[in-house]
């Protein structure tokens, strides 16, 4: 509750002997053919019954083409008068009557100022509505335009901390590096050994149904073992980890902008993307490899299922056309891949949090953001990895 002292007079909550009766009154006095003048006194405040506006508008009549106010007499006052007077405006507005406030005390003025201000947010949504198609792409296009250097300068940020890390200049603690290890690591193995497994299944259906036309179904071994070690394990596994992990670092980045504990680091001396940023771009790069390995071998465990259960291939047999297809290139492919999907992971993830705004939304936007810059990245290197060891012969 807002109190306000008028001329010298105490306007804290009434004694308990007084509390319930009527100690407000307003007289009305007319001035000229269209000015009423409203003469408010004594103490209006939440706890006396205060009058309805639609009461007092209904008693001054007709003709009316201004109102102003005497508050000579009033002795208290809360928020129950700003709030009369509020619903008086509003029905005068309603009637084009014009308000003249010069009577009012300053403290009532001021709140009826704010009460009658439209919010910043609200009147951009509003803008932002009216304004065309062609608008709303060109500003979606300049925000773009404006990523590429903040994500050149961030990618420049991170190469310069790989350096002090070579260098034993990097500042971050061990333990945040082995709990990131530990998170986006065995943590994450029950997800990927369920997709690789349905992955590796739909290849090896998918195999069997077009080799079965020429009976060499024994090859969907050598599918489903090429396709999971060296394209499939690795693609899966990057996109899980987006998902999962990318968007949690955003998320994570994000909230310590919102608590200004980045600003903190930077006061300190610190560099958050030493102590931030490089634990968990290390983490994703080692154990993304891994993972991509392990995804390859659930998804071949999972063709061999289906070899066996379905197709009458012998477990033995499927084993040692395995082995006869997979080559040492293969997964140093993979390992390649995983590594290089790892940190984009970590860029995409790092980068939309240290980008993130001050509120509870922006930090959902960037962890969206996160997530789809991370498969965007991923897509992309694939195919050019896909496209330099093919023309390599690797």
């Amino acid at each position: 509750m807002i109190t306000s002292d008028y001329h010298g007079v105490d306007v804290t909550s009434p004694s308990p002997q007084n509390s319930g009766e009527k100690q407000w009154q307003f007289d009305t006095r007319r001035i000229g053919d269209d000015l009423l003048e409203l003469s408010c006194g004594g103490r209006w405040c939440l706890d006396q019954d205060l009058p309805a506006a639609e009461v007092v508008m209904a008693d001054l009549g007709d003709g009316l083409r201004r109102l102003s106010f005497n508050t000579a007499q009033l002795s208290a006052w809360d928020t129950g008068f700003p709030a009369f007077l509020r619903a008086l405006f509003i029905l005068c507005a309603e009637r084009k009557v014009g308000i003249e406030q010069e009577g009012l005390p300053e403290g009532v003025r001021r709140l009826l100022a704010l009460a009658a201000a439209v919010p910043e947010q609200e009147t951009a949504k509003r803008s932002s509505i009216r304004r065309g198609l062609l608008f709303r792409v060109g500003a979606a296009t300049i925000v773009f335009l404006r990523g590429g250097p903040e994500m050149l300068y961030f990618l420049g940020e991170i190469t310069a901390s790989f350096g002090r890390l070579i260098r034993g200049r990097a500042r971050f603690r061990l333990s945040d590096l082995w709990w990131e290890i530990e998170e986006v690591g065995p943590r994450a193995v029950v997800i990927v050994s369920v997709i690789s497994f349905l992955v590796g299944l739909i290849l090896a259906y998918l195999g069997a149904d077009q080799l079965r036309l020429v009976g060499a179904q024994i090859f969907i071994a050598d599918l489903v073992a090429i396709g999971m070690v060296r394209e499939v394990g690795a693609l899966m596994t990057g996109i899980i980890i987006a998902g999962r992990t990318g968007a949690a670092f955003a998320a994570q980045l994000g909230t310590m902008q919102v608590n200004e504990e980045i600003d903190a680091f930077k006061t300190l001396g610190i560099s958050p993307v030493d102590f931030l940023v490089l634990p968990r771009m290390l983490a994703l790069m080692l154990m993304v490899p891994l993972l991509t390995l392990y995804a390859g071998f659930v998804g071949m465990l999972a063709g061999m299922l289906v070899s066996a259960t379905i197709f009458d291939i012998g477990m033995f047999e499927y084993y040692t056309e395995t082995l006869a297809a997979l080559e040492l290139k293969h997964f140093w492919v993979g390992l390649s891949k995983g590594s290089v999907y790892g940190a984009m992971v970590a860029y995409a993830g790092c980068l939309r949090g240290m980008q993130c705004g001050r509120s509870a939304e922006a930090v959902g936007k960037a962890a969206t953001s996160a997530v789809v810059t991370g498969i965007l990245l991923i897509t992309i290197s694939a195919s050019l990895m896909t496209i330099i060891f093919y023309r390599l012969g690797i």
